[in-house]
């Protein structure tokens, strides 16, 4: 583990998640495949989708960009409860009771299957039941928690309104939980799921990235190195879909970052799983190392992708200040960051990609959810395909619109679009590659062009244009996890270039600094 004490925190980046447990490894794909089912993307929904139905007795492959459980999965808090921040009452208003009360229901459906998933697999993954805490800090997010109670009695959710949580946070003035909630190490169980999806004979192939799909009755999956995948069904799995189809969906939804903290405290945490309902953000959890210690997972500090107000370092200085303050610290640990994507209306997208192709699913937009969403969605996939019934088919399906949230939500997410475009595009960087320091990146101007520059390690310069492969937007360096971030759909890519997440698929044209020079504008393809 990358370790620091003293309250320094760990120079890259590393979520605890990844680095408890013995991952397998997979080939990539090497040839065409014809199977029943394709899942791409190998996090919860994947896994969890492919070993139901090849439970079904379907032949089912997973492919996987990069590694197995190395994307927002691998980065989750592990929380599996259906308190997703201060929603209820919101659904109500916008959507109705019973829609409401659905969510809640899918996502206590996927809760039990977890449970007992677990229980019959005898899976060693730390599952253990929590109640699930919300607390507020101020006048105005306390009324809210009065509201958010008021719905978990219309909607007939066990909890209700408690005296107080177990910590020293200054002017707590309302506290809302939910009952018999749960949380797991979330790697050690999907791991286990992929031995009993390949017994059941499963394939699974990383390093195999999807670029497009051949619709049809039988679509086909085609991939980066020129491999067909035909199938019955495409299950897309892969946080953004890698394919949209003609549903829009890069206008549908944003990007949103948080950051994650893994702290030896030297108070003992007490049970239980807390949020606060106020910025930023504040979410607490523990965990046990591999060594049996207990160590506290402290997270937050969300912003959209891209479009932090502080160095990306500031916000994990701030997760440190908040631990230190109220369990003392000992030693941080690991850090990390994840990323998830919020839709229009906050109901995740479950379900045909474009309204008649049932054989090309979709599911996205958990919302920072995604164990108990991710699972669900899974359960809702199965019954899809099997030809069955579901009572939460409609209520996820992507070709909803619930006027007064998705009208008025999708016109602030596009004008900010539009005004992190046009920003990108003015002003000149007033910094050179040359100033730059060891493990440091920015926007530079190298003959009169913006381009993005970072020194590795090893003082070696590497170039790339700045422009973001999707939409045109400008990525933005980001500090703290060394990638260049884009404010406008949110992908990621490393300092070289390559996608670390989409929509964009091709990586960013890069260049060689030693000979950037000497180059003219037409030579260098400016």
């Amino acid at each position: 583990m990358n370790s620091q004490s003293n309250g320094k925190l760990p120079e890259h980046p590393e979520p605890f998640w990844r680095t408890s447990v013995d991952f397998p490894t997979f080939p990539s794909l090497k040839e065409d495949l014809d199977v029943d089912v394709i899942v791409v993307g190998a996090g919860i929904t994947g896994i969890t989708s492919a070993y139901l139905l090849a439970n079904e007795g379907l032949k089912v492959a997973i492919i996987e960009a990069d590694k197995v459980l190395n994307g927002t999965t691998g980065h989750t808090t592990a929380k599996i409860t259906a308190q997703h921040d201060l929603i209820y009452d919101e659904f109500i208003q916008n959507m109705g009771r019973n829609t409401a009360r659905l969510y809640y229901e899918a996502n206590i459906e996927a809760l039990d299957f977890i449970r007992k998933t677990v229980q019959e697999h005898q899976i060693d993954c730390d599952l253990t039941n929590e109640d699930a805490y919300i607390y507020s800090v101020s006048e105005k997010y306390a009324r809210k928690i009065e509201k958010e109670a008021q719905a978990y009695e219309k909607l007939h959710i066990d909890g209700g309104l408690v005296d107080g949580i177990p910590f020293e946070i200054d002017n707590v003035q309302n506290v809302l939980v939910m009952r018999n909630q749960a949380q797991f190490h979330v790697t050690k169980y999907l791991v286990h799921l992929i031995k009993l999806f390949q017994q059941k004979g499963g394939q699974l192939f990383e390093d195999t990235v999807a670029v497009n799909i051949e619709t049809g009755e039988q679509p086909v999956v085609l991939t980066r190195d020129d491999n067909r995948i035909s199938a019955k069904h495409v299950l897309i799995c892969t946080h953004f879909p890698f394919y949209e189809g003609t549903g829009l969906y890069s206008t549908r939804m944003y990007a949103d970052r948080s950051y994650a903290l893994a702290v030896k405290a030297k108070k003992k945490f007490p049970a239980g799983m807390y949020i606060s309902a106020d910025e930023p953000t504040r979410s607490l959890r523990s965990v046990k190392d591999n060594n049996g210690e207990e160590l506290v997972l402290i997270i937050g500090e969300n912003h959209k992708t891209g479009q932090s107000e502080v160095e990306t370092m500031e916000h994990y200085k701030a997760l440190e200040q908040f631990g230190e303050e109220v369990f003392g610290l000992e030693k941080v640990v690991q850090r990390w960051s994840a990323q998830d994507l919020v839709t229009l209306d906050k109901l995740p997208y479950i379900g045909e990609l474009t309204s008649g192709n049932p054989n090309i699913l979709i599911a996205t937009g958990f919302r920072k959810w995604g164990m108990s969403n991710g699972t669900a969605a899974a359960l809702l996939f199965r019954d899809m395909v099997t030809g069955k019934e579901s009572r939460f088919e409609e209520l996820y399906t992507p070709s909803r619109f619930y006027a007064h949230p998705s009208l008025k939500n999708f016109l602030v997410q596009n004008a900010n679009v539009v005004g992190q475009l046009i920003k990108g595009k003015l002003g000149s960087p007033k910094r050179s590659p040359d100033d730059l320091a060891k493990g440091e990146g920015a926007a530079v101007t190298i003959d009169g062009h913006r381009k993005g520059a970072y020194r590795d390690d090893e003082g070696k310069i590497h170039i790339v244009d700045t422009t973001c492969t999707h939409m045109g937007c400008e990525v933005s360096w980001n500090s703290g996890d060394r990638t260049w971030d884009c404010p406008c759909h949110g992908s990621r890519f490393k300092p070289t270039g390559e996608v670390v997440e989409g929509p964009a698929e091709k990586p960013l044209q890069t260049y060689d600094y030693t000979i950037m020079d000497n180059l003219t504008s037409e030579d260098s393809g400016y």
